[in-house]
C-alpha cells in the first residue's frame, strides 16, 4: 500500500470510478432502526461514481452519470478513470473512537489480566492510562509525529478516511495541547482526515492522587485553566471525559462538558464502559454527539438514548467490540440499541492499552459476529453513522452529490464480504476528497513476464 499527501486534484480534471459491481452510496441521511440495515445501493447496471474539485459529482449507472456531467457542462472523456474491476466501492469508512498519540507499549498488562487482575485495579497501582501518561509526557513532538504517521498508514490501509483522536495521555497542558497540536498537523498533511479532541479527564495523575480530594481538584484544573487554554488554542473540535464509576462521576463529567460547551467545542463522553455509571443518560441530558464504549448501560440509560433518538439531535451510540474482546468483558447492546432506534456507530478504539489494532474493517467483522449486526448495518455504523457521530453528518459519509469525495474500492464482489473476511486486507484503493490517496494490490500475482 502506498500513500500520497491530499496535493488539490490536477487543474479542470475530475475521478470517473467505474467497473464496479456493487457501489454503496448511504444516500438519505443518518441511519437508525430498521434503517441502519439500508445500504442505498446505486440502482441500475454498471454503477460509477464522479467527483470533481473534491466533491461528490454523480452516482449511479454509469450512463446516467455521464449525461450528469454533460448536463452540469463537463466532458466525461476529460475526467481520469478509476477501474473498480469487478469491486465494491463504499464511503470512505470514519473512525469515530480512536487514541492515535502515544508513546510505549503495554503488552505486559495482558498477563496481568490473564492473573486475575482488572482494569481499574491496575489503573489505580498506577499501570494502565497512567503507564501511558508517563511514556508520552516523555515523548517530543518529532516521536508523537512519527508515531501518527505509522499508525494513520495503517487506517488508511484499511479503508479509513476520516478519524477522530483523543489527547487524554498528558493529563497536563503542555501535553495535552502538544498531542493535539500534532493531531492537528498531521490531519492537514493528510491522507487521513483527523478531527482533534481534548480528552481533559482521562484519568486523574500522579500529581493529584494523595492530595485530599485530588480528583475534585484535578477537574477543577483541567475545566477552569486547561479547558481555556485548549480552547484558544484552536486544535480541538470536541471535549471527552471518561465517566466511569473509580474514574469521574456525572456530576464532574457534567461541569467539565458543559464547559467544553460553552467554549465551542462539541461534547462527547466514554459511558458506561464496565458498570452502569449514569454516562448514557448524562449524553442523552447534554445533547452530545455521541456516548462511546456502552458495555454496560442501564436500562434507563437506554431509554434516555432512545428517547434522545427521536428528537431533533440524536445522540450516536458509538460502540467498541475491539476493546470489549481484548479485555474479555460484555459486549454492547448494540442490537438492542438497534432495536430501540437509537443511532449506531462502530469505532476502533485505537490506544495501547485495551484495543491496540487500527484495522476498522476487522471491527466491522467483530459487530457481526459479536453483536448480531448485519454486515449493512455495520457499513453504515462505520460511515454514514460515524459521521453523523462527528459532526460531519452533512458532508461526510455517503456518496451523494455535494458531499465530500471519500472512497474505497473493495476487493470482493459485494459489501457483504467485507466483514465476511475476517481480518484480511481488502482495499484495492482508497480516495480523499477525490485523490486517489493510497492503492494496493491485495493478493493479486502480478502477470508474468512474456517469455
Amino acid at each position: 500500500m502506498t500513500a500520497a499527501r491530499l496535493d488539490p486534484p490536477a487543474s479542470g480534471r475530475g475521478l470517473l470510478v467505474t467497473g464496479a459491481v456493487e457501489v454503496v452510496t448511504m444516500a438519505g441521511g443518518l441511519r437508525r432502526g430498521a434503517g441502519q440495515d439500508d445500504p442505498a445501493l446505486a440502482a441500475g447496471p454498471r454503477p460509477a461514481v464522479a467527483m470533481l474539485d473534491g466533491t461528490v459529482l454523480a452516482a449511479g449507472p454509469l450512463e446516467d452519470v455521464q449525461r450528469a456531467l454533460e448536463r452540469e457542462g463537463h466532458d466525461p472523456g476529460a475526467f481520469d478513470v478509476l477501474d473498480a474491476a469487478g469491486g465494491t466501492v463504499t464511503p470512505g469508512l470514519i473512525d469515530p473512537h480512536t487514541h492515535l498519540l502515544f508513546a510505549g507499549s503495554r503488552e505486559g498488562e495482558v498477563g496481568l489480566r490473564q492473573r486475575g487482575a482488572s482494569y481499574l485495579e491496575i489503573l489505580a497501582s498506577g499501570g494502565g492510562i497512567l503507564a501511558t501518561v508517563a511514556a508520552t509526557r516523555a515523548a517530543d513532538e518529532e516521536t508523537l509525529t512519527r508515531h501518527g504517521r505509522r499508525w494513520l498508514a495503517a487506517m488508511v490501509a484499511h479503508g479509513v478516511t476520516t478519524i477522530e483522536a483523543k489527547s487524554g495521555y498528558g493529563l497536563d497542558l503542555a501535553t495535552e495541547v502538544r498531542l493535539l497540536r500534532v493531531a492537528a498537523q498531521l490531519g492537514r498533511t493528510g491522507p487521513v482526515e483527523v478531527l482533534p479532541t481534548f480528552l481533559g479527564l482521562h484519568a486523574v495523575p500522579h500529581e493529584y492522587r494523595d492530595m485530599p480530594d485530588g480528583a475534585e481538584r484535578y477537574v477543577a484544573e483541567v475545566t477552569e485553566r486547561m479547558l481555556p487554554a485548549v480552547a484558544a488554542s484552536g486544535h480541538a473540535r470536541f471535549c471527552d471525559v471518561f465517566c466511569e464509576r473509580g474514574v469521574f462521576t456525572p456530576e464532574q463529567a457534567r461541569r467539565f462538558l458543559l464547559a467544553g460547551a460553552a467554549s465551542g467545542l462539541g461534547t462527547r463522553l466514554h459511558a458506561d464502559e464496565l458498570a452502569p455509571s449514569g454516562g448514557a443518560e448524562l449524553a442523552a441530558e447534554i445533547g452530545a454527539l455521541s456516548a462511546d464504549h456502552l458495555g454496560a448501560p442501564s436500562e434507563a440509560g437506554m431509554d434516555a438514548l432512545a428517547r434522545a433518538a427521536e428528537g431533533p439531535r440524536p445522540v450516536v451510540a458509538i460502540v467498541l467490540p475491539a476493546t470489549s474482546l481484548f479485555l474479555g468483558k460484555p459486549y454492547a447492546p448494540a442490537r438492542r440499541l438497534i432495536e430501540m432506534r437509537v443511532p449506531v456507530a462502530l469505532g476502533t478504539d485505537f490506544n495501547p492499552g485495551t484495543s491496540p489494532t487500527p484495522n476498522l474493517p476487522l471491527v466491522m467483522s467483530l459487530a457481526v459476529l459479536a453483536l448480531g449486526l448485519s454486515p449493512s448495518e455495520a457499513l453504515a455504523a462505520v460511515t454514514i453513522n460515524a459521521a453523523h457521530a462527528l459532526g460531519l453528518g452533512e458532508t461526510h459519509g455517503a456518496l451523494e452529490p455535494g458531499r465530500q469525495a471519500d472512497l474505497v474500492v473493495w476487493d470482493v464482489p459485494s459489501h457483504g464480504q467485507i466483514p465476511y473476511w475476517f481480518g484480511a486486507d481488502l482495499v484495492r484503493a482508497v480516495v480523499k476528497r477525490g485523490r486517489v490517496v493510497a492503492e494496493a494490490l491485495q493478493g493479486r500475482w502480478p502477470d508474468a513476464p512474456a517469455g
